[in-house]
């Protein structure tokens, strides 16, 4: 192959485009990233990371990386829905985690990976033009040391809400823009404010909690992830451009000082903030609520703010892009490997574009229910009602984290379609260290039965054999992106025609020696 073509270029070096970057290189392929910045941007975005994506992170061995707690993640106690809080006391199994860390820390570590796995991360090189052709694309690149070509067999757009690669293939981006103005900070508050429980106490008004707060007047938002360092932001309704710009220019502390006093009718006293930046100091001009009519324009694909933009109310952002990124990232892979059965990478778009619906749909509930107003007040106090029923609580739980996400993938046990359980092997092994590798896993609880129905696989699906104390489960099939292809409870003549059904759904036809396997592949060995 030449050196100026290459079989993935993503366009984008923020946590999706990285996070595809090394689902790619951990089936052995070594794609490029283009990233116009001249390294990753210390600007504070998002704060954390909430719900499925924690687990996600989980199965490739990148939570305890990424900050987690020694141990399998732990799930918070409660969450914010509108400024209201969602109380998760006695959910079963509650699928709501948190992760603290800033989004720059998470780039830096997420490039730090996708070096080490053998990616080509140029950092200062921007994606200038694109001739999209029916095997792949043309792209034109502006570097420090001048403008080259890259050919490609597909490329993936991970460069935010106003992509360039959305916009050169043509596919569309409807939506809204609520009439909001939004402001954001980060402060030094007195330390007498302080609560100690990441409330403050404003002089005049009283406790602003952690979080969205809904005011008669608008939203006034309270984060102190950093001690010290808190963000304080407003929220106002009214008129805003209705356009496609996010950002509507320089903002100033004593613009937001402002916005404080209309919001709240009192001041609020802070200072600039300490310490060394970079420091959040920024205004949104309404927010944009849209998704790309498709995920998909031939060989090339969107993940990520390409694919959708939304309010960040409750954090559900990179949750959602950097599942996202694992979806596509494993058949992306199987395509160019070229062992990808048929259909395999338009599941991509059926699969992620419904999840991108109900989070749209969520987060236009929150952005509403934070409007002034009696009638928004009555309806919170009706929410509120719901919220004391614990299924409510549950039902929320899991919309919040997006665990209630099931793929149809053709088979009707209760398990298949859904990430896969936290299940904890007899010899302490969990399930979300058999996938670190980014390889499809036959977990076979059968004592070994199920293992020679798979044999046609055994090169593209590791095999272990294992037992789950308590567990009524004989086997599970369990995709790249830790989603459950198929699952049986017994292991009879009809269950093996469902495995194999499964394995050629997802995996391609059984071994004839044809198969290009990357090196990196065909050395692992199957697992027992």
């Amino acid at each position: 192959m030449s050196e100026n073509r290459v079989d993935v270029v993503v366009s984008g070096a923020g946590p999706n485009g990285l996070m595809v970057a090394c689902e790619l290189a951990l089936a052995g392929l070594r794609p490029v990233v283009l990233e116009r910045l001249p390294q990753p941007s210390a600007e504070p975005k998002a704060n954390g990371l909430v719900g499925q994506v924690i687990r996600t992170l989980d199965i490739r061995g990148l939570y305890h990386e990424l900050g987690g707690a020694p141990g399998p993640p732990q799930s918070m106690y409660a969450w914010l829905f509108a400024g209201m809080q969602v109380p998760f006391t006695g959910v079963t199994d509650n699928p709501m985690f948190g992760l603290p860390i800033s989004q720059p820390r998470l780039v830096r570590l997420l490039n730090d990976r996708a070096r080490r796995l053998g990616v080509d991360v140029r950092w200062g090189h921007e994606l200038a033009g694109m001739d999209v052709r029916s095997d792949g694309a043309l792209l034109t690149v502006t570097s420090p040391g001048g403008t080259y070509d890259l050919e490609t067999g597909y490329l993936v757009g991970a460069d935010g809400g106003r992509s360039e690669v959305r916009k050169n293939v043509g596919i569309g981006f409807p939506g809204t823009t609520s009439a909001t103005v939004a402001r954001i900070a980060h402060v030094y508050v007195p330390d007498d404010m302080r609560t100690g429980d990441g409330a403050i106490d404003v002089p005049g008004f009283g406790r602003l909690p952690f979080g969205h707060n809904r005011l008669d007047n608008g939203g006034v938002i309270v984060f102190e992830l950093e001690p010290g360092r808190p963000l304080i932001g407003t929220i106002e309704f009214g008129d805003a451009p209705a356009d496609d710009a996010d950002d509507g220019g320089p903002m100033s502390l004593p613009e937001l000082r402002d916005s404080l006093k209309r919001v709240l009718g009192v001041d609020v006293p802070f200072a600039p903030p300490r310490g060394p930046g970079p420091h959040a100091l920024r205004r949104i001009d309404g927010q944009n609520t849209r998704q790309a009519d498709r995920y998909r324009a031939g060989n090339v694909f969107l993940v990520g703010d390409a694919a959708h933009v939304h309010s960040a109310m409750g954090g559900p952002g990179l949750n959602l892009g950097l599942a996202d990124a694992m979806n596509l990232g494993w058949k992306l892979a199987a395509q160019v490997n070229g062992w990808a059965p048929a259909g395999l990478l338009d599941s991509y778009q059926g699969e992620r574009y419904p999840v991108g619906e109900r989070v749209m749909m969520q987060s236009l509930s929150q952005t509403a229910l934070m409007r002034p107003g009696p009638e928004i007040a009555a309806l919170r106090t009706l929410f509120g009602e719901l919220l004391k029923r614990p299924d409510v609580v549950e039902y929320m739980a899991h919309l919040l984290a997006g665990s209630d996400v099931r793929y149809d993938v053709g088979d009707d046990h209760p398990l298949a379609g859904r990430f896969v359980p936290d299940l904890v092997l007899a010899d302490g092994r969990r399930a979300a260290d058999l996938l670190h590798a980014a390889r499809p896993v036959l977990l076979d609880l059968s004592g070994g039965k199920v293992a020679d129905a798979a044999s046609g696989w055994r090169h593209r699906v590791d095999v272990v054999a294992a037992t789950v104390p308590d567990n009524p489960l004989c086997a599970v099939l369990i995709r790249p992106d830790g989603y459950v292809a198929w699952a049986a409870d017994t292991f009879e003549s009809a269950e093996q025609e469902r495995l194999r059904s499964a394995l050629q759904r997802w995996f391609g036809a059984a071994d004839d020696g044809k198969t290009r396997q990357p090196p990196s592949v065909a050395r692992m060995q199957t697992v027992t």
